[in-house]
């Protein structure tokens, strides 16, 4: 009986590493552009989808629903970004543990109504692909018509990995 439990031991101690190994980011070959090509998530974590985060308002002067009360795409990406990180940490998580993100852009009305990708990827290469934070999540990022509030140019989604 004794031998049995030892070797039912052992063999749950060797099945331990593969339920615990890490996710695998492909970055994409001969780039350096900071989202991975694709992204393993191997059997039995947990997968964790976090809702759309807007931006905070950053002048409570301006106009309500306007883009001077939420800032430029680079400030509100700043601060979708501080709010993914907070709904994450709250649950034990963090910006490393993403492994998708979704990111709608609305046109900036003061780029001729076209998507402001630079000042989305200013705010986004402080949080990703950095020396304290490599982990690159694979990633989207399209121009929508809108969003609900006429001030809102970000909006992005994300989803974590328990580890």
């Amino acid at each position: 009986m004794i031998r049995v439990l030892t070797l039912s031991a052992a063999l749950c101690a060797l099945a331990l590493p593969a339920a615990a190994q890490d996710v695998t980011r492909h970055r994409t070959p001969g780039s350096n552009f900071p989202i991975a090509m694709a992204v393993e998530i191997p059997a039995g974590r947990t997968q964790v989808l976090v809702s759309g985060m807007v931006p905070a308002a950053t002048n409570q002067d301006a106009p309500r629903n306007s883009t001077a009360s939420f800032g430029d795409t680079r400030t509100q990406t700043k601060s979708v970004l501080d709010r993914i990180e907070a709904a994450l940490r709250s649950i034990g998580l963090g910006l490393g543990d993403v492994v998708r993100m979704q990111v709608f852009l609305v046109g900036d009305p003061d780029k001729a109504g076209r998507m402001d990708f630079e000042g989305f990827m200013a705010a986004y290469t402080e949080r990703y692909g950095t020396a304290a934070q490599p982990n690159l999540p694979a990633r989207s990022v399209m121009q929508v018509a809108g969003l609900v509030n006429p001030g809102w140019l970000v909006e992005i989604e994300v989803t974590a990995v328990r580890p």
